[in-house]
């Protein structure tokens, strides 16, 4: 999954806004690395291995316990289609905070419709919805920050 230039003129925006002195991000068949001429802040960020397999043996000592009935639940996400962000910035439910809010769990919102704002150097970016559906699950609260790809909303998809 590589960068198009838009996410990589916004990350650029994003760092050097931050006022962190470089970044780096490497994927499988992807590496950018963006400096700055700002004195080094340095900061560590680790991204998790993907597919870390469940331990068999956790569930075995608690069969009595209330947590198998929220294993259904998991997989009747398998049928919703997630919204993700398309970028790194500021998740806004609402245009401001005396507006409405763009949608609620229960709406149901069609392909195209704006369900949030994403906000990355000083730039309100509208999200729409790429499917027509019902919103099930709000994933983030608002005005907290966003990572690139992050799960935003579940839709049950019509």
């Amino acid at each position: 999954m590589s960068m198009d230039i838009k996410q990589i003129q916004d990350l650029i925006k994003f760092v050097a806004k931050s006022g962190v002195n470089e970044v780096s991000i490497e994927e499988q068949d992807f590496k950018i690395t963006i400096k700055t001429n700002q004195a080094p802040t340095y900061v560590t960020a680790t991204v998790p291995a993907p597919a870390a397999v469940p331990v068999p043996a956790a569930p075995a000592p608690a069969p009595t316990e209330t947590p198998q009935p929220s294993a259904p639940k998991s997989e009747d996400t398998s049928n919703y289609v997630t919204i993700k962000s398309p970028m790194i910035g500021t998740f806004y439910r609402s245009p401001s905070p005396d507006k409405p809010v763009f949608v609620n769990v229960g709406d149901e919102i069609a392909a195209g419709k704006v369900v949030c704002i994403v906000e990355a150097m000083k730039l309100f970016n509208e999200i729409e919805s790429e499917v027509s559906g019902k919103i099930v699950k709000v994933l983030v609260d608002d005005a907290q920050p966003v990572e690139y790809d992050q799960p935003l909303f579940l839709v049950e998809p019509k």
